[in-house]
C-alpha cells in the first residue's frame, strides 16, 4: 500500500467525492453556455494578477487586487441565470408530468396538436413542467386548468386567439396556464432562422428541466428543447418518440431517488 494512503480516511474520500459530484454537475449546467467564456476570462485575470506581482508591475497588481476584492459579487451578477438554474436542478422534487397512462395520453394529444398546427403553419409553444416548479413563469399567464386535448391546444394558438403569442404550460397532466412569458436564451449559436418563440423555448429549458415543444409558423416545422438542447425538424412520429424518451428517462431517474 502506498504511504500516502495510510493518511486517507473514509471522511476524506466522502469529502472529495461530494466536491467532485458538485463540480461535475456545475460543468454540465454551464456546458454550451456563455459561462465557459466568462470563467476563462476570470481565470486569465487571476493568472495576470499573480504574474504582475511576480514581475513587480505595481499599478497592474494594484488594479487587479482591488478588482478581485469584488470578484464574488461580480460572479454572482454575471452568472445569475446559471446559478438560478443550478439551484433549481438541485432542488428538484417532483416527476415530469403525472406518470402512467395519463402521461401517455397527454403526450399523444400534444403530438396531434403540434402536427396539425405545423401542417397549417400556425406558431405554438408548449411547455411541459418537469421536476422544477415553474411557479414564477405561471404568474405571467392566464389560468385555464383544462384537460390536455388537441382541440383546446389548437384553439389557444389560432392567430385570432388573445393567448396565441404566449406559451402554454402543462403541469400535472393539465393545461394550467396559457399566454405565459418565458425567459429568452442568451446563446449566440442559435440559428438566425429561429426567432423569439424558439429562443423562449430554449431559454426555459436552460433554467429548468422543463420540456418545450415549438411549432414554427414560417416553416411549419416542429422542434423540442430540453436542457438547452434543440431537437430540430421533427415529424409526428419523431416527436412522439422524443417526448416518450424524455418522460421515461425522468420517471426512471425519479424512482432511483
Amino acid at each position: 500500500m502506498p504511504e500516502f494512503l495510510k493518511f486517507v480516511t473514509l471522511i476524506d474520500i466522502l469529502d472529495i467525492t461530494i466536491i467532485a459530484v458538485v463540480a461535475y454537475r456545475v460543468l454540465l449546467l454551464i456546458k454550451g453556455t456563455r459561462a465557459i467564456q466568462m470563467i476563462l476570462g476570470v481565470l486569465l485575470l487571476i493568472v495576470i494578477s499573480f504574474a504582475s506581482k511576480y514581475m513587480g508591475l505595481k499599478t497592474t497588481s494594484w488594479v487587479l487586487s482591488n478588482f478581485t476584492g469584488y470578484l464574488f459579487i461580480t460572479l454572482v451578477v454575471l452568472f445569475q441565470p446559471e446559478i438560478r438554474r443550478a439551484l433549481a436542478v438541485f432542488g428538484e422534487t417532483r416527476m415530469l408530468g403525472s406518470g402512467g397512462k395519463s402521461t401517455g395520453k397527454v403526450l399523444d394529444e400534444i403530438v396531434k396538436a403540434a402536427s396539425i398546427l405545423a401542417n397549417r403553419q400556425i406558431g405554438a409553444l408548449i411547455v411541459i413542467e418537469g421536476n422544477t416548479d415553474l411557479e414564477h413563469y405561471l404568474e405571467t399567464g392566464e389560468t385555464l386548468r383544462s384537460l390536455v386535448t388537441k382541440d383546446i391546444l389548437i384553439s389557444i394558438f389560432i392567430p385570432y386567439s388573445p393567448l396565441h403569442d404566449g406559451a402554454v404550460i402543462i403541469k400535472d397532466g393539465e393545461i394550467l396556464k396559457a399566454g405565459c412569458i418565458l425567459p429568452l436564451s442568451k446563446k449566440v449559436d442559435i440559428g438566425k432562422n429561429y426567432g423569439t418563440r424558439h429562443r423562449a423555448a430554449i431559454g426555459i429549458t436552460e433554467e429548468t428541466d422543463a420540456v418545450s415543444v415549438t411549432v414554427s409558423e414560417e416553416k411549419g416545422s416542429i422542434t423540442v428543447a430540453h436542457k438547452g438542447v434543440l431537437s430540430e425538424e421533427l415529424d409526428a412520429e419523431m416527436l412522439r418518440v422524443r417526448l416518450k424518451e424524455l418522460f421515461e428517462a425522468d420517471r426512471r431517474g425519479t424512482k432511483k431517488k
